[in-house]
């Protein structure tokens, strides 16, 4: 999953017990405080060190709730994710679990303390033999490694008890469905490549059930995954910017994901027409936040327009963040790594609906983007309506 805050670098090196005070307030803090509730669950990422499943480079943001590139176009997904994942699987420790994509071997490390076996396939092969390595130097034995098509699963060691799938593909493989014991579960976002929904898949008497969980984003299933199929022609329309479209179950909002304190509400003055989209914090520091994901070809496109209605009441910034609330875009190259913020706002106080307009410029290298709206650690009430991107030819 990509990245979902907006912190400040850090680039100071830090002792073995920074990191381990980090990752505890990561977990007491941010992960818990999200969510998330399995005391399996939280103990094993406040155990993992997840620093080590990265770059050096990357090491002083590794508990950061968000995603970091690990090279090859993939990244590790945030901690957050990363347990939210976790739960929804049930983990018990006589399971079998597959799963596919390891990345740099984090989420097989977390599922390695509560299951009896992992075994995780990497299609990328420098990146799954430094993960086999890392895994192995770290001591999580009962986790094996394969380099090899995630899509046609590990038929050799099949049935598995559950399978944790960390790409997105277009749709479900079957072969995963077929490799799962009758009353297993799945864990998969499945979508398009900015527009994907997080389900729980249950297998019962051979028939799939499925729940959507929350929308999310991944990097794409690639391999066998993307025979015939077609690269749509990506377009800058924001999905549900107006927040008409219908709340997904647990009040999320639709087409957006990482939310964090937010709700969609009706109101006849609302600048676009019925609903709009209201962040409220009362705890500052606390995440108040929803992002989307977008294309753009930054040697094709030199400047996006960004428009939005936005109102705010009796708003405070956090002591550490002089940019909140706002609207934000991070570019992002074709490897995943970040080339930028650069903000609309913030709004401070009491202020009525207003529109706003605001240009920003696309780094050349930019490949994808992330919006950002909330007020990400400020406290009060920011509302949100009518979001739109335009975009400037070169």
């Amino acid at each position: 999953m990509w990245v979902a805050l907006i912190p400040c670098a850090v680039t100071r090196a830090q002792p073995e017990s920074e990191f381990t005070d980090r990752r505890h307030h990561m977990v007491d803090e941010v992960i818990r405080d999200a969510g998330v509730t399995d005391a399996r669950v939280l103990d094993a990422v406040r155990t993992v060190p997840r620093h080590l499943f990265v770059k050096r480079e990357q090491r002083p943001r590794a508990y950061f709730d968000m995603a970091l590139p690990i090279g090859d176009k993939q990244t590790i997904s945030s901690p957050f994710i990363v347990a939210l994942m976790t739960e929804a699987l049930k983990p018990q420790p006589t399971d079998r679990v597959l799963e596919i994509g390891t990345g740099s071997g984090y989420q097989a490390a977390i599922l390695s303390g509560l299951v009896a076996e992992v075994y995780s396939i990497e299609i990328v092969e420098p990146l799954g033999r430094l993960a086999k390595r890392t895994l192995a130097k770290l001591g999580y034995d009962n986790v094996r490694v394969r380099i090899g098509d995630g899509f046609a699963g590990w038929p050799e060691f099949a049935p598995f008890d559950k399978i944790i799938v960390t790409c997105s593909p277009g749709e479900v493989p079957q072969p995963l469905v077929d490799q799962l014991h009758d009353d297993g579960q799945i864990v998969v976002p499945v979508g398009d490549r900015y527009q994907q929904t997080l389900y729980l898949l249950t297998k019962h008497k051979g028939e799939i059930r499925e729940r959507a969980l929350r929308p999310t984003l991944f990097v794409p299933m690639t391999g066998q995954a993307l025979d015939g199929v077609q690269n749509p022609i990506e377009s800058l329309s924001i999905t549900n910017g107006s927040f008409e479209e219908k709340d997904m179950s647990d009040g999320l909002i639709s087409g957006w994901y990482y939310q964090r304190q937010l709700a969609r509400l009706r109101d006849d003055d609302a600048p676009d027409k019925e609903f709009f989209l209201r962040f409220e914090n009362q705890t500052p520091g606390r995440a108040s936040h929803a992002l989307q994901g977008f294309s753009v070809d930054g040697r094709h496109v030199s400047e996006l327009t960004l428009s939005a209605w936005v109102r705010a009441k009796r708003v405070h910034a956090h002591e550490n963040s002089d940019r909140a609330p706002c609207i934000a875009i991070t570019f992002y190259d074709d490897q995943q790594r970040e080339l930028g913020n650069q903000w609309a706002g913030p709004w401070h106080g009491d202020q009525p609906w207003q529109e706003v307009k605001t240009s920003f410029r696309v780094p050349r290298r930019a490949q994808h983007g992330i919006l950002r709206i909330g007020l990400f650690g400020a406290v009060g009430t920011f509302d949100v309506d009518q979001i739109r991107l335009k975009t400037a030819e070169k």
